[in-house]
């Protein structure tokens, strides 16, 4: 029965990639809002947990409110979807259309010099996208993911990933994952990018995102650090599209920090520590001013990680 469970999420898997790709633009966002909505209507655990991470980081917003941000923050997240299984699709022009950079010079640069730039992203906007028109305009981009079950839809994901240029180093079941970032980081030659605001490893560390203390992987931290590779944090989220441009009326924003060097001195953990906090520095305005482009449905939070903790976290600001 599971085997043959796992043959039904294969095969809509590929039947998404294969109909998804074929609808009309309009109907095929149409059909993943509607997704969207039928899934806050049904508030499954995934939603129940983007509300109360919505709900720390936005305390202002009535009820009301937050169930507007909710439902827009689903859509959001079921964009990211209609799009990833449309991008194989995409022409170039269509790519550099739906997505707007800032703060790409520096980056580009030192790609083009030989080098590996360490982006630090979170679960922002269209990763997918940002890294297919990373691989025209700075590098092509390697990144780490988690292993999906059952595996073939993993592998469909990496076949997917593969065919916009990404390099997809699993997380587990295959090479030890540091050790292929750091042969990665050190031939040069391509954007080493990392979704870092979740830790997946408990190796993490702490740090203050909106008044709260959240987890955070220090994976990038730790490879610039041992490599010398220049550390950025990029935040990513969409916003509506001027006529003729974007992808189903929006686009996607890549807003690179500065190049990130440690503020302290003492020991690597402690140059760890503060990188990964100027990271959530740099992703808090992105979370406050586009929180519903924060695909965050699962726990990132120390009270949601650790309830004893509570008591000890209440009042940081």
């Amino acid at each position: 029965m599971a085997r043959a469970a796992d043959t039904v999420s294969v095969l809509g898997f590929r039947l998404g990639w294969s109909t998804v790709r074929a609808l009309p633009e309009p109907a095929a966002y149409g059909l993943f809002n509607r997704i969207a909505d039928l899934a806050v209507l049904r508030n499954g655990k995934g939603v129940q947990r983007l509300r109360s991470n919505y709900a720390r980081v936005r305390p202002e917003l009535t009820e009301a409110q937050l169930d507007d941000l909710v439902h827009d923050g689903m859509r959001s997240y079921m964009r990211y979807y209609c799009e990833a299984f449309r991008l194989p699709s995409l022409r170039r022009d269509q790519i550099d259309r739906a997505v707007v950079a800032y703060g790409a010079e520096e980056p580009t640069a030192i790609a083009a010099s030989g080098q590996s730039p360490v982006v630090f992203v979170g679960h922002l906007g269209n990763f997918d996208l940002a890294a297919a028109w990373s691989a025209d305009h700075i590098a092509p981009v390697t990144t780490v993911a988690e292993r999906l079950e059952p595996e073939e839809v993993f592998q469909e994901f990496v076949a997917f990933r593969n065919a916009i240029d990404m390099d997809i180093i699993p997380l587990t079941g295959g090479e030890d994952p540091f050790a292929s970032l750091l042969a990665r980081a050190r031939a040069g030659g391509r954007v080493i990018a990392l979704a870092s605001d979740r830790d997946l490893t408990r190796n993490g560390v702490e740090v203050d995102l909106l008044g709260h203390r959240a987890r955070m992987a220090k994976g990038p931290a730790v490879l610039a650090l041992m490599t010398g590779a220049p550390l950025y944090c990029a935040a990513i989220h969409y916003e509506p599209a001027p006529r003729g441009e974007g992808l189903g009326g929006h686009r996607t924003v890549i807003e690179f920090s500065e190049q990130l060097a440690p503020r302290v001195g003492g020991t690597t953990g402690d140059k760890v520590a503060d990188l990964i906090q100027q990271c959530a520095d740099h992703l808090s305005g992105t979370i406050r001013e586009h929180t519903h482009s924060w695909h965050m449905l699962q726990r990132v939070f120390v009270e949601d990680l650790d309830p004893a903790r509570v008591g000890a976290t209440e009042g940081v600001s």
